[in-house]
């Protein structure tokens, strides 16, 4: 089974670990240019059913019960969750647990622990 990134990061290790034991056996990064038009979505735009369709086209490869790892504009997000679930794909994302860390000189640092992925 594929998964396919629609995300801003890297997974982390025990992303993949997590992945891997649902079943993953190939990760599909977007191409550089679909990533840096899913990472940065303009504000400016009032309706984003043009800009959507490249990512439409890329999921077109994508086999009925692949996971599709969504996380970003929250535009983007539905209209993506709504194209996999008409498609047969598993939209998810993943879930952290947050823990704030106070340092020596009052810097406060916040840790992302991955805890699992959850469908839409």
């Amino acid at each position: 089974m594929k998964m396919f990134l629609f995300f801003s990061h890297k997974l982390t290790p025990e992303q993949t670990e997590d992945a891997i034991s649902m079943g993953v056996d190939e990760f599909v990064y977007l191409p550089k240019e679909l990533q840096k038009s899913f990472s940065m979505v303009p504000p400016e735009l009032e309706s984003l059913d043009e800009y959507v369709k490249p990512f439409f086209k890329f999921l077109k490869s994508a086999d009925d019960g692949d996971l599709v790892l969504i996380q970003g504009d929250f535009g983007v997000v539905c209209k993506l969750v709504e194209f996999c679930k008409k498609r047969c794909l598993k939209a998810i994302y993943a879930t952290t647990k947050r823990e704030v860390i106070v340092e020596k000189d009052g810097t406060k640092v916040s840790k992302f622990q991955h805890i699992r992925y959850r469908s839409y």
